[in-house]
């Protein structure tokens, strides 16, 4: 398990209280991370339901998702009806004492609810609203409703990935729900270092498909300057050679040699030097150029070995290479258990829970999981007595349906 704190005994951010609304992935994928780091994330969830991520997952052992005690870890969770007068006005006083609201509703939402940024702000300057949507929440787009699979697509990462005989594929995670997320995240702490100087909060506009689009690299300017498209090219990029999958007795490799240094050594680890200096191979345009013929003659060699002598070869020599890991991998690896990239907790249901620990690391105020995710309306009494309210008072709000 892992709990460090700083050298002082507080975590980097536990000093911030971080209001988290809305469901599903993006937005809360960024109030993961800010808990991650030591933020109250304190999770406002529709009572009796809660976020539909509670039953999400491909795997449900004991009828429980496995995904859910992962992207709620560190978080407290209060139910609370925003559709409400009764409920709005509460949550208006739980917000007043954040520093943080993260939020991804489609645009408007808030706004409906009586709960309009200018509004919230007025009552708290300080106040950073994080708001993650599909499209922002300006343009023609904005009021479209956007999913993650969307995002992606828009943003430019669909069309690119998968092989190029194939129709454009995906990625086996949330990719694009996830790095909208993280650009959320990052906002935040961009606003929160901005109010140092400023005193004011501010508003964190984070779009799926710009999110996307972020990871793009130069693909716009190929097209727009140098009038080239790019497509799919399955396991390799276009003119970076070699770099790619290789076969072995047991199963493939990755070898990624595509500098000229790395490339000679591996030319003379194959026992084949020469082709180090040969003009078709020696330049990093000149084996993109040629860069199918060079797999050929690196798969030729690899062929005939077993992957973990081969493997061992490579490392000795500098050359970068592995294998494409699974979870049972992940868990066997010694390097992720030095690490400890993968950490355990005890979970009440499902006993000893393994998931990645907190990234990336610091040296002073490193990061940790305190807690899996909450049961629905775990913290009610905890959070609702710290606005004054009495248990009377928690209860009345129970029998009405507010919480």
């Amino acid at each position: 398990m892992s709990t460090r704190q700083g050298n002082d005994g507080v975590a980097a951010l536990g000093d911030l209280r971080v209001v988290e609304m809305g469901q599903l992935l993006a937005g809360p994928f960024c109030g993961q991370l800010l808990g991650d780091f030591g933020a109250e994330v304190v999770k406002i969830e529709p009572p009796g339901t809660g976020d539909p991520m509670r039953e999400w997952g491909r795997e449900k052992p004991h009828g429980m998702s496995l995904w859910w005690p992962i992207l709620a870890r560190n978080k407290k969770s209060v139910t609370l009806n925003l559709r409400t007068p009764d409920g709005q006005a509460l949550a208006r006083r739980v917000i007043a004492q954040a520093d943080v609201l993260v939020e991804n509703f489609r645009p408007g939402t808030l706004e409906r609810w009586g709960l309009a940024p200018d509004d919230l702000r007025a009552e708290n300057p300080r106040l950073i609203i994080t708001r993650v949507t599909g499209y922002g929440q300006d343009g023609p787009y904005a009021p479209r409703a956007g999913f993650g699979s969307i995002g992606e697509a828009m943003g430019g990462i669909r069309y690119v990935t998968g092989d190029p005989d194939r129709p454009p594929s995906r990625a086996g995670i949330s990719l694009g729900d996830e790095l909208a997320g993280t650009f959320a995240a990052l906002g935040t702490l961009v606003g929160l270092h901005a109010r140092h100087r400023t005193g004011r909060g501010q508003i964190v506009d984070s779009a799926l498909y710009e999110a996307v689009l972020a990871m793009m690299e130069s693909l716009v300017p190929e097209w727009e300057i140098a009038g080239y498209q790019r497509e799919r090219t399955g396991s390799v990029l276009p003119n970076v050679a070699p770099s790619n999958v290789y076969p072995t007795k047991d199963g493939p490799v990755l070898i990624a040699a595509n500098r000229d240094t790395i490339w000679r050594r591996l030319a003379a680890l194959m026992g084949r030097p020469e082709l180090g200096d040969d003009e078709r191979y020696a330049t990093h345009g000149a084996r993109g150029a040629n860069a199918e013929e060079l797999d050929d003659l690196i798969a030729a060699w690899t062929a005939g070995q077993d992957s973990a002598p081969l493997l061992g070869l490579l490392h000795e020599n500098g050359i970068p290479a592995g294998l494409t890991y699974r979870a049972k991998d992940m868990l066997a690896d010694p390097h992720y258990k030095a690490r400890e990239a993968i950490i355990r907790l005890t979970h009440p249901d499902f006993g000893d829970f393994p998931m990645h620990n907190v990234f990336p690391k610091l040296s002073d105020t490193p990061g940790g999981v305190r807690t899996l995710g909450p049961a629905l309306g775990e913290h009610n009494t905890e959070i609702y007595e710290r606005l004054g309210l009495t248990p009377a008072d928690i209860a009345g709000l129970e029998a009405a349906g507010t919480i």
